[in-house]
């Protein structure tokens, strides 16, 4: 019984944490771009224009392959699953269109990109933001 509980207990803190993690839009907190709407962001992490509000070219950062929060935003920006990303992806690449976001391995490597590369746009879990990064964008709860 005591074996029982504690599995229900951690499960329920796993699920928690999950639940918690709240994925939000952020730049450079040097950059000049203090909002983005939820279509802006759409546009530039879809591959359908690379530019900031102020002009500056934007280079959108995704998230490791299959990462909770990479599966998380995407479901909350364009209600699509990885597997349907991955195929929009490979099929704008094919036809040379346009180059999907620069990959990073986990969220320090994306703070990282974000510090050193102008027009860095990316999502973290809120929980990630620091001084040196500005929330653009936030989901509706």
């Amino acid at each position: 019984m005591k074996v029982t509980y504690l599995l229900l207990l951690a499960w329920l803190m796993s699920m928690t944490n999950f639940v918690w993690a709240e994925p939000v839009v952020v730049v450079n907190a040097a950059s000049s771009t203090t909002q983005l709407s939820q279509t802006d962001v759409t546009n530039i992490f879809m591959g359908r224009y690379r530019k900031l509000p102020d002009g500056t070219s934007a280079v959108p950062i995704d998230q490791a392959d299959n990462s909770p929060i990479r599966i998380d935003f995407y479901r909350r920006l364009i209600n699509k699953d990885l597997n349907e990303i991955n195929a929009y992806w490979s099929r704008l690449v094919f036809s040379g269109r346009t180059t999907p976001p620069v990959p990073a391995s986990n969220a320090t490597e994306v703070i990282y990109l974000l510090t050193t590369t102008a027009g860095g746009v990316a999502y973290l879990e809120r929980s990630m933001v620091d001084k040196r990064l500005r929330i653009v964008m936030e989901f509706p709860k």
